[in-house]
Parts: C-alpha cells; structure tokens; sequence
C-alpha cells in the first residue's frame, strides 16, 4: 500500500504536532504551597520551594517533588488499628522491670535535595534514631516514673537526643515533636498494682496537703499565744522588779532611820505591823470557872495604840 505525498505531508504533520505537544507539556510543572521541587540537570540538583508554575526543559531536566508538610508516625502501635506492636513498645527500666511505652513522631522536610539523596529512607533513618534513643532513655527511669511522674522530662531528654542524632546523619529532616501516648505495664496485675500505687501516693499528697493547711492556721495562732504569754511575763517581770526595788527602797530608808533612832525605829515598826494584824484579829476571853466565853472586840485597843503612837510623834 503506497500513500500519496499528500498523505506523508499530513502523517509528518501530525508527528510534529505530537512531538511539539510533549514537549510542551513536560516544558511546565507546578509546585503547591505544601511542596517543594528538586530540579535535576545532567546529574545537578536544584530546588525550588516558590509555588506555582515553573518551566524545565523537556527530556534534560527531571523535576522530583517533596511533600513539606507536617507528618508523624507511631511508635509501639499501629494507628489504624491502635494494635500494640511489642516488638517496638516493650522495654525494660533502670529497676529492670518491663514497661509498654507508645509514641508518637512528628517531622517535616527542611532540604528537599537531601532527603532525596543523601539517603535511600530518610524516614525509616528517623525511626531507627527514635527508637534507639527511647530505649536508652526509658532505661535511665525507674518504672515508676515512666507511667507516672517522669514523662515529660523523657519526652524532652529523647527529643534532645534525635535531634543531635539527626544533626550528625543531615538527611534533611527535622523533628517536630515526639510524645509518649501511653505508658503501662504488660499485665493486668501489675498495672493493677500500679494503680494502686498511684492512688496511695495521692492520698498521701491530700494528707500533706490537709496537714500543711492546718499548720498554717495553727502557726499563727500559736505565735500570737507565745507572743501574749512573753507579753505577759515581761509585764511581770517588770512590776516584781519594781515591787523589790520599792521594798529595797523603803527598806534602806528603815535602815537609815534605825541608825539614827533605834528605838523609835523599833516601836514604829512594831506598831505598823499590829495596825495590819490587829483589824482581823478577835479576843476570846474563856472564864473556866462559869464556863462562858466572850468575844471582846480589839477596836478600843487599837485606838489607845493609835492614840499612843500618835502622842509620841
């Protein structure tokens, strides 16, 4: 069968069209903003990170393009299924018992040419950091501080470790976060126990608690009571001081007048003293022989006494 040259002219024709056609439309590709791009010309890579549309030069460049958004994978676990994968979550601690920890790992891309090939799996590089680094890390704490109070410094002491880790391998992916999801021990008795723990600590926590706040409200009280009490004994203190420097006082004045007039002295002291005796003392007379009794007031003889001192002044 023999085509005419009309007909070559129209099959040549259309070959161009076909060949310009390709060419044009593997001359352009486009980046989105959650993408980047790595350009290959003979073997040299370049990327590009601006979204939108972008010109290559058809059979000679080759466009690889790199997901730069946030992504994760479990540790320990299986997400669609949340089915425990021991081989990655069981783990033992410094006290050497056995604990099933899970995590999560978030990561993104921050060089595209390096993820690409400086390594065959980055990703798969990252989880092998990760779960040496838990390993090592989960074996430093006591299980107790694994299920309970020592997450948080875990999580942050790993997450430090895959970072230097990631440094020294530079694949060109960086750790977002990495956080524990669950903690527990492998059996039901012994996470029973645990619990049970978790609950005495607790009700020791509230006992102190409880015992603190009645400190505070005792303590005060206690002191303002000490603070009364000095208050008080001072006063005391200082009205027997005074008491005895006044006895001291009139004492020496005694003395004094003694040496001057002894016997004056003598008499005036006596009859001070039966002035402060005499008021509540009564004279009982008993006359045996008509077996009656009389009781004499003192008040007459307290006046001779007053009378007489008074006549000797």
């Amino acid at each position: 069968m023999r085509y005419g040259t009309g007909s070559r002219t129209l099959i040549r024709a259309a070959v161009i069209i076909i060949i310009i056609a390709v060419l044009f439309f593997n001359a352009y590709y486009t980046i989105t903003e959650q993408e980047a791009a790595v350009v290959t010309t003979f073997g040299k890579a370049k990327a590009t990170t601006e979204s939108g549309l972008h010109m290559k030069i058809p059979f000679i460049q080759h466009v690889d393009k790199v997901d730069t958004t946030i992504k994760g994978f479990p540790i320990g676990y299986v997400m669609e299924t949340n089915a425990t994968v021991e081989d990655e979550s069981l783990m033992i601690t410094s006290d050497f018992n056995f604990v099933n920890v899970d995590f999560y790992v978030e990561y993104k891309v921050t060089d595209p040419i390096k993820t690409l090939y400086a390594s065959q799996n980055p990703v798969e590089i990252l989880k092998n950091i990760a779960q040496s680094s838990i390993r090592s890390e989960i074996g430093a704490f006591s299980v107790d501080s694994v299920i309970t109070t020592g997450k948080n410094e875990i999580q942050s002491n790993i997450r430090e470790k895959i970072n230097t880790r990631l440094e020294q391998q530079d694949i060109g992916i960086q750790l977002i976060n990495i956080t524990i999801q669950d903690a527990e021990p492998p059996t039901n008795d012994v996470k029973e126990a645990f619990m049970n723990v978790e609950s005495a600590k607790q009700g020791a926590e509230t006992a102190v608690n409880n015992a603190n706040k009645y400190r505070s409200e005792q303590v005060p009280a206690a002191e303002a009571r000490i603070d009364q009490i000095l208050k008080e004994a001072n006063a005391a203190k200082e009205a027997r001081i005074n008491e005895a420097e006044g006895q001291v006082a009139r004492f020496n004045s005694l003395f004094e007048e003694y040496k001057k007039y002894p016997l004056i002295t003598k008499q005036r002291m006596f009859y001070e003293a039966m002035e402060e005796i005499l008021p509540d003392l009564k004279v009982i007379i008993d006359n045996s022989e008509t077996g009656t009794q009389k009781i004499l007031p003192l008040e007459s003889l307290i006046d001779v006494i007053n009378s007489e001192d008074g006549g000797e002044n």
